[in-house]
């Protein structure tokens, strides 16, 4: 039987677009896929038709692939299955609502939105329209955290009470990002909360609310957290999260009953110094031993299991076939998604996003942190 293929519209041709095409147009073979294919039949950038056809000539998108000077000329391509939305997140939630009014399914950049309220009224518009919609969340996807979330589930660390995970970047913050740059542009909901400490709660999220049955999952009952401000722009150049989750997993037990953990993000120190893994930078605590995940918490490459009693820990590595970056595996679960007529993964289930959504709110309430109205706001269409 052929594989099922997937027509992908790219809305946005920055380095994020181009990282998830290069992916793409990898022969799925390679990584051992063979029930699902993709193949790009248009790119699309707001500022020029050229700007576009720089894109496929620089990641050798085969030709036919269609252009377009504006996102509302890609969404009305008939031959588009689903659009990737690669813009940045301040304006993730019109750049949707475009898409879902043209009738195309969505595979949406992380963060998903600015705020829960977005996140919402997409998954709400999704069901509606019966359209499918996806935060692209690339790191769930991985085998790696595909093993790491069956240890939990399989009891191999015991009942798991406590995640501590960091993704930090070290950098002279004036130097390299000054006063414009997306990550600390107000007027594109920059920070480091949105943009690196999604990966910290994806972690937390993933090892503590995601390994339990759907009907068990409970938001965190406590959030506390510490927000330093860039004093150029104000948005978050540090953020420090402290959550309790009301149930332990994976047998959510009365007692303990309780799970904690610590999500970090900073742009000023690094996980690691120089970009060497001497340490991880997720530890995942159970009542037998832990978890350990080294390399970037978005892009982690091995893990380790240590167990209580055991004098060796057991090292896993896992490979990037294909020298992929790894979004092609979030791809294949779109495409498994539309083969089978889900609008949403449940990888990453709408309810979920909008939960870390929420917590994200909190966060930035707690920081003082709001951005300009027309970004937060939730009226379609808005000029941006």
């Amino acid at each position: 039987m052929a594989p099922h293929n997937v027509r992908w519209g790219i809305m946005a041709t920055g380095w994020i677009a181009s990282v998830f095409v290069e992916d793409l147009l990898k022969d799925p073979n390679v990584r051992g896929v063979s029930d699902v294919s993709h193949t790009i039949v248009a790119v699309a950038s707001s500022s020029s038709k050229p700007r576009a056809e720089q894109f496929i000539s620089d990641t050798g998108i085969p030709a036919p692939c269609a252009t377009y000077g504006s996102y509302k000329d890609l969404v009305a391509d008939p031959n588009i299955d689903v659009v990737y939305v690669a813009t940045p997140h301040s304006h993730h939630f019109q750049n949707v609502m475009l898409a879902f009014e043209a009738g195309k399914h969505v595979l949406c950049e992380k963060a998903f939105t600015v705020n829960a309220a977005q996140a919402k009224l997409l998954c709400e518009t999704a069901k509606e329209k019966n359209l499918f919609l996806m935060e692209a969340v690339w790191t769930r996807y991985f085998p790696l955290s595909v093993q790491v979330r069956g240890l939990i589930q399989d009891g191999t660390i015991g009942e798991v009470l406590r995640v501590l995970a960091d993704n930090s970047f070290g950098d002279d913050v004036e130097e390299k990002w000054g006063s414009k740059h997306r990550m600390v542009n107000m007027d594109l909901a920059g920070g480091a909360l949105l943009d690196l400490g999604i990966y910290s709660l994806t972690w937390v999220f993933q090892t503590l609310y995601h390994t339990l049955p759907r009907e068990l999952r409970k938001p965190p009952s406590q959030i506390s957290s510490h927000m330093s401000l860039y004093h150029l722009t104000g948005a978050d150049e540090a953020t420090s999260i402290l959550l309790t989750f009301p149930t332990s997993t994976p047998t959510n037990l009365p007692h303990p009953g309780e799970s904690q953990a610590v999500a970090m993000t900073h742009l000023r120190v690094s996980t690691n110094v120089d970009e060497k893994p001497v340490q991880p930078s997720v530890r995942i605590q159970g009542t037998k031993g832990e978890i350990q995940v080294f390399g970037p918490a978005f892009r982690p490459e091995r893990y380790r299991v240590v167990l209580k009693g055991e004098s060796e820990a057991k090292e896993v590595e896992c490979q990037f076939p294909g020298d992929g970056k790894g979004m092609y595996w979030e791809a294949d679960e779109v495409a498994r998604c539309l083969r089978d007529g889900k609008l949403e993964s449940d990888g990453l289930p709408w309810e979920e996003s909008i939960v870390i959504m929420e917590v994200m709110d909190e966060v930035r309430r707690q920081g003082g942190l709001t951005y300009p109205e027309n970004i937060e706001s939730t009226v379609y269409p808005i000029s941006l």
